[in-house]
């Protein structure tokens, strides 16, 4: 757990890294009939290996997708949180496909920690999507995160 008081300290700090996560075809077929978005280039191998992707790739959104279980591997809650919701996005930019069958890990990055008062905090990180053996991010983000706080310190974990 990090303490809000220590949160200024970590601007322009890494404050975390995710473990690999499996982009595998199977989650990209269900993230694409859950989403309705069935081209080509995700979901059939065949026609995918003439483009110069050579295969099926992931979605951008899928890849985007891991964010949240990357946050929570990777990025400390702050004491006593109750709840974090998202807030939004200042920028997402897609700079790489991802193959079907490669792994993605997520760096963070705290690039703000605003006091909102009434125990929220509303926190940017840049968030760096790696893929494994690649020579460029998957995708690079400036996720904003809300973080709120129980007013007597008493987090959801801790009764």
């Amino acid at each position: 757990m990090t303490q809000a008081r220590q949160l200024q300290d970590l601007i322009g700090q890494e404050v975390g890294v995710s473990k690999w996560f499996d982009v595998t075809q199977t989650r990209i077929d269900a993230f694409a009939d859950c989403t309705e978005d069935h081209q080509f280039i995700h979901v059939d191998p065949e026609a995918a290996k003439a483009t110069p992707f050579g295969g099926t790739i992931a979605h951008g959104f899928l890849t985007l997708s891991f964010a949240s279980a990357m946050s929570y591997d990777a990025v400390a809650p702050l004491d006593g949180i109750v709840m974090g919701v998202n807030y939004g996005f200042d920028k997402v930019r897609f700079l790489a496909p991802v193959p079907a069958g490669s792994r993605i890990r997520g760096r963070f990055r705290l690039l703000s920690a605003d006091d909102k008062g009434e125990g929220r905090w509303l926190l940017k990180h840049e968030l760096t999507v790696e893929i494994d053996g690649g020579d460029k991010p998957a995708l690079i983000a400036e996720w904003l995160g809300m973080q709120m706080l129980a007013p007597d310190g008493r987090g959801a974990d801790k009764g």
